[in-house]
This record gives C-alpha cells, sequence and structure tokens, in this order.
C-alpha cells in the first residue's frame, strides 16, 4: 500500500510538472513527439492489462491496479499536446482536428472518464467486474482514433 501512495504521489507531481510544460512546445515537431511518445507508453501498459484479463500473465489486482492508474495518469497528460497550432501537418491528425477543438476536448474528456472508471473497478480485484470498465476506455480510445486520426 505505501508503494501504491508513492507511485501516485510520484505521477501526480509528473502530470503537475507537465502540465505546464505542455503549453511552451518550442516547435511543433516537439508536441507531435510528446504526445506520440505519450500514447505508446499508453497502449504498452493497456496492453498488458489486457493480457492479464486474459490470463496471460496471470491476474494480479495489485499489478493490475498499478497498472490502471499509471495508464490513467498518462491519459491526462497528452491533449495539449494535440493542440498546438500546426501540429496536424506531419502527424496521423486529421487535418480538421484543430477546426472543432471542443469536439476533441469532449472526446479527451470521455477518455479520462473511462480511465477514472477502470481504476475504480481494478480496485474491486474482481476480472468479471473490470471487463466492462477496460471496454469501455477501448471504446473511448477507437472513438478518438475514429473521428480525429488519419
Amino acid at each position: 500500500m505505501k508503494r501504491m501512495v508513492s507511485l501516485a504521489a510520484i505521477l501526480a507531481a509528473i502530470a503537475l510538472v507537465s502540465g505546464g510544460a505542455l503549453a511552451q512546445f518550442a516547435r511543433t515537431d516537439d508536441a507531435i513527439k510528446y504526445r506520440q511518445s505519450v500514447m505508446f507508453l499508453i497502449g504498452q501498459h493497456f496492453t498488458r492489462l489486457g493480457g492479464m484479463l486474459k490470463g496471460s500473465p496471470a491476474y494480479d489486482k495489485g499489478a493490475f491496479l498499478k497498472g490502471a492508474t499509471l495508464v490513467q495518469t498518462l491519459a491526462a497528460m497528452p491533449w495539449d499536446a494535440f493542440l498546438v497550432p500546426g501540429s496536424d501537418k506531419g502527424s496521423q491528425m486529421k487535418d480538421d482536428t484543430l477546426k472543432d477543438t471542443a469536439r476533441f476536448k469532449e472526446a479527451a474528456k470521455a477518455a479520462e472518464s473511462a480511465m477514472a472508471g477502470l481504476v475504480a473497478a481494478s480496485g474491486t480485484g474482481d476480472v468479471s467486474a473490470i471487463q466492462e470498465p477496460f471496454g469501455a476506455v477501448g471504446k473511448s480510445c477507437k472513438n478518438c482514433h475514429t473521428a480525429f486520426r488519419k
């Protein structure tokens, strides 16, 4: 439990520190690299969680909760980097994404909300109770990619 609290504190500090930096990308390429890096990490950790739900590796409540909490923290990080003017060029972002930022922000909030639901369910340790919120996170990812990715 002490390790989990320490991890949560470290992740919160990273999120707070990076939040101020998000608005200050020196170049649009920096914003693109930043968000791609965060999304790569989200994908890697979310895939591990999915494997655990399928039994490979075996489900471990503590490890699953730790992974879900990490993905939740990461999921709060990339959104501002998508909204940097010009960052739709040379990336997989659809050209019209920056024309409707309200819709994009709504999708980002939906993803964060789905992640919060997964973290809450992860605390129960009940794999069957985790399945639905896990699916909701995957659906929110797919919805964003369909709407905003080439």
